[in-house]
């Protein structure tokens, strides 16, 4: 990983017990993180105007001895959290089914403490309301993305997948206007691409929707609405199950916001169903 990287995702894991003070030299670094490393703390400290004193129990905070010691750190890099590192790091590489299936019950419990009915209903709002609803997410995060996209379809008119496989990203990035939305899925191992694709969509005046496992990021600062879906454990493979239900719940909650409009549309897509008898009977 770059330090950069390496930077992030230490912050990301300490965020939400940090005080106020701290969270400013965080949010420093952060904004400095492609060139932390050429930094020394009395900048950092006066950048985020806190003091020297602050800064030194923030490093503390952050588990190192001293400022020096967090910067053998960045230089040194982390290793990618790979299935293969994680595979390499435990003792079995599996568990009984039973524990599976109540880690990721213990995932949606953490999601539910987490989502507010605020925040949902903000969503809910920008994704009806919308001129056009774009969708994206790559890596694991297509298969959230093809599933928003396919939900949201029978709902409402005019939800594009972003990233569809066809190559021709940039001639749907050219159809974005102000008024839509871009609903994007942001999970470890990221891409560049995403932050490329979401830059260009808000710059062409897009509101941004935000699934990430995350808890800060440059996404999450650019983003009206904002879920968290809990950040992983050091199973061998990432689970999705709190993002593959939070957005049927979105999903069901847009259809609940617009009930008429989403009957019609419904309708007409079961008679297209009728005719092409495409699908078989129960």
């Amino acid at each position: 990983m770059t330090p950069s990287n390496v930077l992030h995702d230490l912050i990301q894991r300490h965020y939400a017990a940090l005080s106020a003070a701290d969270r400013k030299l965080a949010d420093v670094l952060l904004a400095h993180q492609k060139n932390a490393l050429t930094y020394s703390a009395t900048e950092l400290s006066s950048q985020a105007g806190v003091s020297k004193a602050s800064a030194a129990r923030f490093f503390r905070r952050l588990g190192f001895t001293d400022f020096q010691a967090f910067r053998q750190h960045l230089r040194d890099g982390a290793p990618q959290p790979s299935p293969l590192y994680h595979m390499a790091h435990q003792d079995t590489p599996g568990g009984p089914l039973r524990q599976h299936i109540a880690q990721d019950t213990q995932r949606l419990a953490a999601l539910a403490d987490d989502v507010t009915e605020p925040g949902v209903q903000v969503a809910v709002k920008l994704l009806t309301g919308a001129r056009r609803v774009w969708v994206v997410g790559y890596r694991n995060g297509y298969m959230a993305a093809f599933y928003a996209r396919a939900l949201l379809s029978q709902v409402r008119t005019e939800v594009y997948l972003l990233n569809e496989g066809s190559g021709e990203d940039a001639e749907l990035l050219a159809e974005i206007q102000p008024r839509d939305v871009l609903l994007a899925m942001d999970f470890r191992r990221r891409t560049h691409r995403l932050s490329q694709v979401v830059g260009i969509a808000c710059e062409a005046g897009a509101t941004l929707v935000l699934l990430t496992d995350a808890r800060v990021s440059a996404l999450a600062a650019r983003a009206q609405a904002v879920f968290i879906c809990p950040p992983q454990n050091e199973a061998i493979f990432d689970s999705y199950v709190s993002a593959i239900s939070l957005i049927n719940f979105l999903a069901t909650a847009a259809l609940a916001q617009a009930p008429k409009k989403a009957r019609v549309r419904m309708a007409r897509i079961e008679q297209a169903h009728a005719q092409l008898a495409d699908l078989e009977s129960q």
